[in-house]
């Protein structure tokens, strides 16, 4: 708090925007930063020089009753001490809170600056933002009226890229409105028993399918076949309560090429911290959610945009420990504290149809985005490609519906991947 309060001190007097004009004393700082981290809509980022916080900026989510503008985020208050300027940090931090928007299924970042911040106004179109606006009066400076600047910048995946502009021109327009076209994320799913890749059904243990026992070489199949994200699941660990496929995690992250999401046994900080730093990109939080809820708030302050919850319900019910206990909570009461905890995306799983190749549960999916502005991951059931095109039917009058998780179909090859992917596309 300390250095955080000094690197602010530092760039208040030098005029680095961050709202004040002069510093209101060390005492406020620290209040203000201390409550800010109390708010679920705010994501502090701070950056380093040799391990000493010099700078910050935060991530605005928008509040769950602004529905209409809940793809929207806003970039606000950064700032970066000038004794660490020159070092990159300030783009490095833009960077991560776009991460994290994008993470978190946000489609477009908004910022505002005073026109007096030159460099910040550089940095920001060098890395693609459109100026939209000016507002002549926009701030009240040393007695003098100073003008801003509005930004925008629409978020895409990385490595994405815009068709060319001729292009773009040369396409119809459609005469009528048509459904919400975005695509849907699909999750390939890799279940980890003893080492070997496996599926269940109702998440009985001694009801498992072994389909590969080089979980490495599973994961390069699945990106070879397109997929853009790998959901993996160590079952061991989440009826031991800590990692037991550790190894094979390990080898799941060395040959994939594509972000990562984990669940199952991770239970405290130590082991959220573990699987980030060795390459994970988000972790999945399950039981920890229901009985440990202090833990998923400090995650998301720790690590934002890299934490999911993990509901897996039997008829409404939240189940634990690897979906061997059934607790009273519902999975809509749930899912709602877990947003307000931060969380970056909801993983739901009816229980009863997992595994079974019978669809999935689309009206409780629905249902429970419709009560969240976080993005819902949809999980258990799919044996058909019409069960993808009808979740992608419903997910154009939903649009809180991020994705969805399959497995036994695709190793069955009841689903080939691409069908899959173009039939979320």
């Amino acid at each position: 708090m300390e250095q955080l309060c000094e690197a602010t001190d530092a760039a208040i007097l030098d005029g680095g925007g961050f709202g004040w004009v002069h510093s209101p004393g060390r005492r406020s700082l620290e209040q203000y930063f201390r409550g800010l981290l109390l708010v679920p809509e705010r994501a502090l980022f701070v950056a380093r020089l040799d391990g000493v916080i010099v700078g910050a900026t935060q991530l605005l989510r928008p509040p769950r009753n602004n529905e209409a503008q809940a793809m929207t985020a806003t970039l606000m208050h950064s700032f970066l001490a000038p004794y660490a300027r020159g070092h990159g940090l300030a783009r490095m931090m833009v960077e991560a809170v776009e991460d994290c928007a994008r993470n978190l299924g946000y489609r477009v970042l908004n910022l505002d600056v005073r026109e007096t911040q030159t460099a910040a106004i550089r940095l920001y179109r060098a890395l693609g933002f459109q100026h939209w606006g000016t507002h002549p009066h926009y701030a009240r400076v040393g007695g003098e009226v100073v003008g801003g600047y509005f930004f925008t910048k629409l978020l895409q995946e990385r490595g994405a890229e815009q068709a060319p502009a001729a292009n773009r021109a040369a396409r119809p327009k459609p005469e009528k409105p048509v459904p919400d076209q975005r695509p849907l994320t699909l999750y390939p799913a890799i279940d980890l028993k003893d080492g070997a890749c496996v599926r269940l059904r109702r998440g009985e243990m001694d009801d498992a399918t072994v389909y590969s026992d080089d979980p490495g070489a599973q994961a390069r199949n699945w990106v070879a076949a397109g997929c853009r994200w790998l959901h993996v699941v160590d079952l061991n660990g989440a009826f031991a309560g800590h990692s037991v496929n550790a190894e094979a995690i390990e080898a799941i992250i060395a040959n994939a090429e594509v972000p990562v999401q984990l669940g199952g046994g991770i239970r405290d900080m130590a082991a959220i911290e573990r699987w980030l730093s060795a390459g994970i990109t988000r972790v999945i939080l399950g039981s920890a959610a229901v009985k440990n809820p202090d833990l998923v708030r400090e995650a998301c302050r720790a690590f934002p945009g890299r934490i999911v919850c993990g509901i897996d319900a039997r008829d409404g019910r939240v189940a634990t420990e690897g979906w061997a206990e059934v607790s009273d909570l519902s999975a809509s009461e749930l899912a709602l504290r877990m947003e307000d905890a931060g969380v970056s995306a909801i993983v739901f799983t009816e229980i009863a149809r997992d595994g079974m190749l019978t669809g999935l549960d689309v009206e409780q999916t629905c249902a429970l985005s419709a009560r969240l502005s976080t993005p819902v991951v949809a999980s258990g059931g799919v044996g058909a490609i019409e069960h993808l095109h009808a979740l992608k039917l419903a997910a154009a009058n939903f649009p809180g519906i991020e994705g969805v998780i399959v497995g036994r179909a695709l190793y069955d090859g009841r689903i080939d991947p691409r069908d899959a992917l173009r039939a979320l596309a």
